[in-house]
């Protein structure tokens, strides 16, 4: 019985997923040719090696790369006296940025009225599947609303400067205020507990970043597509997707490519959403029966104090190593260290519930507010609905495969399902893990050791993040 359910349960996630994506091809096809500006529409030359926007980039050796890493990180600024020129540069670089940033690369957009009907329709499909289908009924209604909502012909609420759903983007969404409130929910919420008892899962969380990096290959040969165009900023954010944070997606997509930033938060989501009917596969594919029924042993008790400093220490190597991140990890560390330290119950409590309440409210009404056709409506958007499954399969393989090669150096094994709650979902993909192990075996409790790797996917996520911001966007 409980065989044929995870078929039907499996078969459904397919089946969606597929919908999904024919759906992605229709308008994507459908926008091709209507005349809609789109970033990175500039021809391109088949024979192109290069990724767009990584033109002016200069290639540089290891020793360079890790020389550059170390001039971005908190110790090299603290010790370093800044000089004119540098000062200079940094001012021209800023203003060369800000002024990138106040130009709408879609302002003189101008689509046929069915196109606003087809993404109308589609909010309506989002809404369907969060209702019917449970997919992150608490973000995907409020997604789904806000795509019927800007999309009204004549109703103006997405317009400038005074449309409700413009006003709530530009207050929080187009900037970093909304998820970084998110952070500081998401730390309130966790328990770095099972990660502090176990440290060599954050092994695992690391490893499901293979997922974001090896996206950028894909990205790549996605270009030498005709009617696919990605910049290196852009392959950063959708790479991001493989994380299957959605918060972290919002927040670089914000910062490198804002204009693909609601159909990377559609697809994160989406994807989030899916982690029981995706992960399954690749974890039943990757383990053999033994491997799946080892039962680890119980995690050791990790004192109060332990749980305090944690986060206080996670900010300062943070601070000191990765300034770019710093942000995304400070907002999580201050809200864990809120929960954590006892003395302040109420404000862990306003975070964890009535905060991070409004706050998902608006950034998902938000991210709605960006479905409109001549942004959704290209091959561009196909390709990250395409990507950002390929890297969440990716990641989740990771993970698996990492406990695989520790259990080469453990005298006590891992079960290698933990390793795939190594992306960011918390806790659906902990939960995923534990019920595929319970499959086999239902006396292996599997869910306090598989939180261990998925709180690290959540911080790996973020430096993975951080990382990029400071390649690309710094």
């Amino acid at each position: 019985m409980e065989t044929e359910l995870n078929k039907k349960n499996t078969y459904k996630g397919l089946k969606v997923s597929a919908i999904i994506c024919l759906i992605a091809l229709v308008l994507s096809f459908a926008g091709c040719g209507t005349g809609a500006k789109s970033s990175g529409s500039s021809s391109k030359s088949a024979t192109t090696t290069i990724v767009k926007g990584s033109e002016n980039i200069p290639r540089i050796s290891v020793k360079g790369f890790f020389t550059n890493i170390g001039k971005n990180t908190g110790i090299y600024k603290l010790i370093h006296t800044e000089t004119a020129e540098e000062k200079a540069q940094a001012a021209a670089e800023e203003a060369a940025v800000r002024a990138a940033e106040s130009v709408d690369p879609f302002a003189d957009a101008t689509v046929p009225g069915w196109q606003s009907f087809v993404m109308m329709a589609l909010g309506f499909l989002i809404v369907y599947l969060a209702v019917a289908k449970g997919f992150e009924p608490l973000l995907l209604i409020p997604i789904g609303f806000g795509t019927i909502l800007v999309n009204i012909p004549g109703a103006g609420m997405g317009g400038a400067p005074h449309g409700m759903l413009h006003i709530i983007y530009s207050a929080g969404v187009g900037n970093e205020f909304f998820p970084m409130l998110i952070f500081m929910g998401i730390g309130a919420m966790t328990d770095f507990g099972p990660l502090i008892a176990n440290p060599k899962m954050a092994l695992l969380g690391g490893a499901a970043q293979l997922g974001v990096f090896a996206t950028l290959f894909g990205v790549a040969l996605l270009n030498f597509i005709p009617g696919i165009d990605y910049t290196m900023k852009q392959a950063s954010a959708i790479a991001i997707i493989g994380g299957a944070d959605g918060p972290t997606s919002i927040y670089v997509s914000g910062k490198l490519a804002p204009e693909m930033m609601a159909v990377i938060a559609v697809a994160a989501y989406s994807y989030m959403a899916l982690v029981p009917m995706i992960q399954p596969p690749i974890m039943k594919a990757l383990t053999t029966k033994k491997e799946r029924q080892i039962k680890m042993k119980q995690l050791r008790p990790v004192s109060k104090t332990e749980k305090v400093l944690f986060p206080l220490m996670l900010l300062v190597v943070t601070a000191l190593l990765l300034p770019p991140a710093a942000p995304l990890i400070g907002m999580l560390a201050f809200g864990n260290f809120v929960k954590q330290c006892g003395v302040v119950e109420r404000l862990s409590k306003t975070m964890e519930n009535e905060l991070m309440n409004i706050v998902s409210i608006l950034l998902s009404l938000g991210v709605g507010s960006q479905m409109t056709p001549e942004k959704i409506m290209n091959a561009n958007s196909l390709g990250i609905i395409l990507l950002g499954l390929a890297a969440f399969c990716v990641a989740t393989a990771g993970g698996l495969i990492m406990a695989k090669i520790m259990n080469l150096f453990l005298k006590d094994k891992i079960n290698p399902l933990i390793g795939s709650a190594g992306v960011s979902a918390v806790p659906m993909a902990a939960r995923v893990a534990n019920k595929v192990g319970m499959a086999e075996d239902p006396t292996n409790f599997l869910l306090m050791h598989a939180m261990g790797p998925n709180v690290s996917g959540v911080i790996g996520t973020a430096i993975a993040a951080g990382v990029f911001i400071s390649t690309y966007g710094m």
